[in-house]
């Protein structure tokens, strides 16, 4: 619980201890009422003595009040400390799940992070809520009925002893056995936001293609899966509650039984034993309410154990010990990249690596391009020069330095991708156009429309953004669902251009444009940014044959590099690729 409260604000800390201290006495005045009671029939009734019923009667009213003001006080105190709780622990995980690497990022399933930010934060805020309020309360009142039982009788209170053991061990058992079964039910949660997501994600394509009876079909047996699992872990727990109740029954006819006898015998008095009653209630109650807590940490203990996996979960990627020539230099010297003998593989096993001794360097300010069949391993070259990921050997080289040796934060910044997918937020497209600079202004180097319209212009969404009627104001859903592929394709391209970087990197980023767009795009960058260096993947060649370097990548291996018609005449591969495109050109300029 200690790694779930870290970082838990002072207010809500004291609303816990708030809590506690007002639970104690809301159970002193509780466990008065029966004493106060007894005094009540033996005294006050039996010696028809009325001003005392009133007096002592007052007294028992004034108890039950100051209870329930305590009790009041008390559960608004656990309630605030419990969303409080709540809150601390999903910004918490959520603040970890954004320092993960992408190799943290893949070793979970996004719906398993979606539903431990969800379903597992809710349910040990509720056994927060229940431990602060329960865990204090009960003991507290099980101990003061005994204490107050034995005071009366203690011969009559020897009942206590046989009645809780009858309800401890069992109650023990059935919460072990549940414990694995709960577990899997948080699996089944998983599965069902998977397929939620997975199907609200891709619902153009569900209905393009006509899916919607499958997938329905699907989720229902999803939903099914959930519900029996469900139904498995609470049968068990549902168990311990009758059995409870009839220890319960029990109890009290021993205690009349008993009780009547004492009281025929002249050892025990009849307030005394509807005071004993009353206590032996509290007592169990206050077991059924311990027997209650168990099972909510039953529940909650699966889904602690999986929030405590994500906090304790290691980082694979942290700002290095950074150099001596790193720290004067709070910025990349340029934009100079090399590779030396680098292996990388996403296990960290060399058996399994996709990149194979790597080795290239490429100078500040120029174009390099990168080609391969599907797999060839492109994107995770790439990949390795923010440090998206580690190299499993050898160095990476940007600026002068090793990538290991910077900020994580500076690197990135000086560094900017288009990545395959393309990745747009709710909100208006200019918020999504600056979204790459520091919110503080002191980092921005675009302040004005102008300067926004002009790399816009060059990655050609200038005219298309100021087709809508709120132009650059323009609502975007999440995702951009009302834009293009190519839309979406020349957002991210503005938005990369905007943060003025010293290295972009763009991965194959204007496929879902027209070659005429693409050409645009390509000239534009030519005079944008002249100093920064620009990687560009691309499945078509006349996106990269003017670029001052290209490499070939085939099976994790750089093949091949060279400028254009360097490579026409030295590497099979790519003459393939260019006579296979050029046939494809021709077919389509026969077509029309």
């Amino acid at each position: 619980m200690q790694k779930l409260t870290k970082g838990l604000e002072t207010k809500y800390k004291l609303a816990t201890f708030l809590a506690i201290f007002t639970i104690a006495f809301e159970v002193i005045m509780e466990v008065l009422i029966p004493k106060i009671m007894a005094n009540v029939i033996d005294v006050g009734i039996q010696n028809k003595d009325v001003d005392y019923v009133v007096k002592v009667g007052l007294l028992m009213i004034a108890s039950s009040m100051a209870s329930l003001f305590f009790g009041v006080i008390a559960a608004r105190f656990a309630s605030v400390a419990s969303l409080g709780f709540g809150r601390n622990l999903r910004r918490n995980l959520f603040a970890k799940v954004q320092d993960f690497s992408f190799a943290n990022i893949d070793h979970f399933s996004t719906s398993s992070l979606v539903t431990r930010l969800t379903t597992d934060v809710t349910n040990t805020q509720n056994t927060y809520q229940m431990i602060i309020r329960m865990c204090i309360r009960s003991p507290f009142m099980f101990i003061s009925a005994i204490v107050m039982s034995f005071l009366i009788n203690a011969r009559l209170s020897l009942i206590f002893l046989v009645l809780i053991p009858i309800i401890a061990l069992p109650a023990f058992f059935i919460l072990k056995a549940a414990f694995p079964r709960f577990k899997e039910l948080m699996k089944k949660y998983d599965l069902l936001n998977a397929s939620v997501q997975e199907n609200l994600i891709g619902i153009r394509a569900v209905k393009a293609f006509v899916r919607e009876k499958s997938e329905n079909e699907k989720f229902s047996h999803s939903a099914d899966e959930l519900r029996k699992a469900q139904f498995k872990a609470e049968r068990i727990i549902i168990v311990a509650m009758p059995l409870m109740q009839l220890v319960t029954y029990l109890g009290i006819i021993a205690m009349l039984w008993f009780g009547g006898n004492m009281i025929i015998a002249g050892s025990l008095q009849t307030g005394e034993l509807v005071s004993f009653i009353t206590y032996l209630l509290q007592i169990l109650f206050s077991l059924m309410m311990i027997a209650a807590i168990f099972v909510m940490m039953v529940i909650s203990q699966a889904s602690i154990k999986r929030i405590v996996e994500v906090l304790d979960t290691e980082i694979d990627l942290k700002d290095g010990a950074i150099s001596e020539t790193a720290r004067e230099a709070p910025e990349l010297a340029d934009g100079s990249i090399r590779f030396e003998n680098v292996c990388f593989s996403y296990d960290n096993k060399l058996e399994d690596c996709v990149l194979n001794d790597i080795n290239f360097e490429i100078e500040s300010g120029s174009t390099v391009g990168i080609v391969g069949s599907t797999g060839s391993g492109k994107s995770s070259l790439v990949q390795l020069i923010p440090r998206l990921y580690d190299a499993f050997s050898g160095h990476v080289i940007v600026g002068g330095n090793d990538v290991k040796q910077y900020a994580l934060k500076t690197l990135r910044s000086q560094v900017a991708m288009v990545l395959q997918n393309n990745v747009l937020f709710s909100g208006t497209i200019r918020k999504n156009l600056l979204w790459g600079l520091s919110e503080t202004s002191g980092e921005t180097t675009v302040d004005s429309q102008v300067d926004i319209e002009q790399f816009c212009r060059i990655a050609c969404a200038h005219d298309f953004i100021e087709s809508f009627s709120d132009g650059y104001e323009t609502e975007l859903g999440q995702g951009g669902v009302n834009l293009s592929g190519g839309q979406k394709q020349r957002l991210c391209i503005a938005r990369a251009l905007i943060k003025r970087p010293k290295i972009l990197i763009l991965d194959d980023s204007t496929s879902a444009v027209d070659t005429a767009t693409d050409a645009k795009i390509r000239a534009g960058l030519k005079t944008a940014l002249p100093g920064t260096t620009k990687i560009i993947i691309a499945q078509r060649l006349s996106s990269i044959m003017d670029a001052d370097k290209i490499l070939v990548l085939d099976h994790g291996r750089i093949v091949a590099e060279g400028n254009h018609e360097t490579l026409l005449k030295t590497c099979q591969i790519y003459q393939e690729t260019y006579e296979m495109q050029i046939q494809d050109q021709d077919c389509d300029l026969e077509a029309n």
